[in-house]
């Protein structure tokens, strides 16, 4: 996972008149999916249609029937690891520690709890000598500079992958399992760095990426590091009043070259996720293309799109950036009107959920 700097492409905030509740919704709790699909493919996909209106209801496996040869598919490589930390305080009481983003050398941004009690100046065990230093305060409440060691011979990022847990998003009520390792993972992830999956990715099996490929749909990768932002509520009352959490991206100038050629061509850019169009349009809102860099890209109604022409998605938490971004590339109405249908139609909600494909 890249460190650096933290030296951010900003961006002007949105100048909207939204509110931030015109992005609420009635969700009842027990669609909110708390285990994955049986079998990844056999997800429900809700196909909203932009130019007409109309919505079907299909198996995501049907997903080949509605793209062609000449359209290309860009999927988010990033890989979750397990960023999540445990362990006992000397008084007995649990404290948690969540890896945000590796700052240099040993040290990482982290959010912590319980908060009042670990203040820097503190070493915590976390097992099998592996240990943690809290260093200093970070900018927002929680956040906390620390360092990690380990004994000699050891590294610590290995350690973390041995003893973390998988960081499950908040509305899973349950611990993580062994099974998480696998399923909150797409099978095309490869470039570690993300404390949360690109959840419109996991609906991919092997077999349908081949599926894919044979019927001459080009596929291509490109990463951007999903943190813990993406699950935090919009507070602000006016959507222009939210900041976005910076997110590290990276596109292959071979593969922009390849985007702008079947663009160029006639081709749709299917881009799998809110992420996968985070990372592209961060890269077209500059000229010439910024390939690589941190981005607080907020994408809401009214945003150009120059790069994703289309797009796979799940359903997204009331008042979230996700769902404005999808509101933005298929307008507000509609959106509501999936949204109600969706819930209509009992699909599964948010990580662990069904999807959706806009055309």
């Amino acid at each position: 996972m890249p460190w650096c700097k933290l030296e951010k492409i900003r961006f002007g905030m949105p100048d909207s008149g939204l509110r931030t509740a015109d992005f609420d919704y009635e969700l009842p709790p027990e669609l909110i999916a708390q285990h994955p699909a049986k079998e990844r493919d056999a997800s429900r996909l809700l196909v909203l249609h932009r130019a007409s209106g109309k919505i079907e209801h299909r198996s995501f496996s049907d997903l080949p029937e509605y793209l062609s040869s000449t359209d290309l598919l860009v999927l988010n490589n990033t890989r979750v690891f397990p960023a999540r930390l445990t362990g006992t305080l000397s008084g007995g009481a649990a404290f948690e520690a969540l890896l945000v983003r590796r700052l240099e050398g040993p040290r990482w941004l982290a959010l912590v709890r319980p908060g009042r009690r670990l203040k820097p100046g503190k070493h915590l065990a976390l097992g099998e000598g592996l240990e943690l230093a809290l260093e200093d305060f970070g900018a927002q409440e929680g956040e906390r500079i620390i360092s990690l060691s380990a004994p000699a011979g050891k590294d610590p990022l290995e350690l973390v992958e041995k003893l973390g847990h998988v960081p499950l998003p908040p509305y899973i009520g349950r611990p993580d399992t062994a099974e998480d390792r696998e399923r909150y993972q797409t099978v095309y992830a490869r470039v570690s760095g993300a404390v949360a999956a690109p959840t419109a990715g996991l609906h991919f099996t092997p077999e349908l990426l081949q599926k894919l490929e044979q019927a001459g749909i080009g596929r291509l990768e490109v990463t951007l590091h999903v943190g813990p932002g993406t699950f935090r509520p919009v507070t602000a009352e006016n959507i222009s009043g939210h900041r976005m959490d910076a997110e590290y991206y990276e596109i292959a100038e071979k593969t922009w070259t390849r985007i702008k050629e079947v663009k160029a061509g006639g081709g749709r850019v299917l881009a799998v996720g809110t992420t996968a169009v985070r990372a592209l349009e961060s890269a077209a809102a500059d000229q010439p293309p910024r390939l690589a860099g941190w981005t607080e890209l907020f994408i809401t109604p009214g945003f150009t799109f120059r790069a994703a022409d289309i797009m796979l998605t799940n359903f997204h938490l009331p008042r979230s950036t996700l769902l404005m971004l999808v509101s933005a590339l298929a307008g507000k109405e509609l959106i509501d009107r999936a949204y109600r249908e969706a819930v209509r139609e009992r699909y599964r909600f948010y990580s662990y959920g069904d999807a959706m494909l806009i055309l």
